[in-house]
């Protein structure tokens, strides 16, 4: 049992570096800044979006978010050109987890804030691309359409990798009839959207996935593969994690693979298992793993709860719970 405990302390620190890029500080500050602020956010517990976001499903998650978004050739060559993500992936996807968790549990200013950064830090990535068909395109990160493909694949991953790990999303409470709590994530999440520049982002499943299909039909934003794709599919097949990190790992992107599109899995170059239901079970076991280490609620939403009591919205007596 000391053995087994001890091994679990090694893991949690593994994962703690690998989520905020310190070895040496396990609650980044800024997480525990979103205990500040004067109003609520633009969402709450009861919200989809906490419940899609508060889980461990977010790492399997960001995996297919990256393959998906890799797939736009504008979104790709951003970050190909502009990115350090080989040599420091773990600075990047940790400034992506700060992003999210202060849009989703922080106070309204801090979310705005937080989109305006990142905005202001896509301002210089620009350059151009070569299109499906060939022509030389210009891009620029902070274009809306690019802007709105990220927002879709994001919009897309995290609540598809939900459903295939956890189970239907809650219907928040007043949820129109007819909605489903997928249909309310994603009108939810489109406040996002529009906070980083996305025109009229999707407020439903159906017009997500049609928004989707418009950009593979549409000849001047269609999708397309080759070798930077390949050349990221290769980066996420075998990123720089610690050895005991590795197994766990294997088993959720093999599972996100499963999940793909067949259209998806074509451009990546990606082959699925043929056993997708035992790959998701194999997902399931590795994130109950993942939850034991980490505990229930995070450092951000905990914060974000202290939050919320101090305003009333919470009452007093509600615990700080791991």
């Amino acid at each position: 049992m000391r053995l087994f405990s001890r091994w679990l302390g090694r893991l949690r620190g593994s994962l703690i570096y690998t989520f905020s890029g310190d070895h040496n500080q396990e609650v980044p500050a800024w997480q525990l800044e979103l205990a500040d602020g004067d109003d609520p956010g633009y969402f709450g517990p009861d919200s989809a979006v906490w419940a899609v976001h508060g889980g461990m499903s977010t790492i399997p998650a960001g995996i297919r978010a990256l393959l998906i978004q890799a797939l736009h050739p504008g979104a790709l060559a951003g970050v190909a050109e502009h990115s350090d993500y080989r040599a420091d992936p773990f600075a990047r996807l940790a400034g992506t987890i700060r992003w999210i968790f202060t849009v989703t549990y922080g106070s309204r200013g801090q979310a705005r804030q937080a989109c305006e950064y990142v905005r202001r830090v896509h301002v210089p990535v620009q350059g151009t691309y070569t299109a499906a068909d060939g022509t030389t395109r210009r891009y620029a990160a902070n274009d809306p359409v690019l802007a709105e493909w990220v927002h879709l694949a994001f919009t897309d991953a995290f609540l598809t990798a939900y459903e295939n790990f956890v189970g239907p999303v809650p219907a928040p409470p007043g949820t129109p009839r007819g909605c489903s709590g997928a249909d309310a994530y994603v009108a939810e999440w489109a406040v996002a959207g529009e906070l980083m520049g996305v025109v009229d982002p999707p407020r439903s499943r159906a017009a997500l996935k049609r928004r989707m299909a418009e950009f593979d039909d549409d000849p001047d934003r269609q999708l397309t593969g080759g070798p930077r794709v390949e050349e990221v599919i290769s980066f996420l097949r075998e990123p720089p994690l610690e050895p005991n990190l590795k197994p766990g790992y294997r088993a959720l992107f093999v599972a996100v693979v499963d999940s793909l599109p067949p259209r998806y899995r074509e451009l990546t170059g990606l082959r699925g298992s043929g056993v997708p239901r035992v790959t998701r079970l194999g997902g399931k076991a590795t994130l109950a793993l993942i939850g034991r280490v980490l505990g229930r609620r995070g450092p951000a939403e905990l914060a974000a709860r202290r939050r919320l009591t101090r305003l009333g919205v919470l009452p007093a007596e509600q615990p700080d719970e791991r």
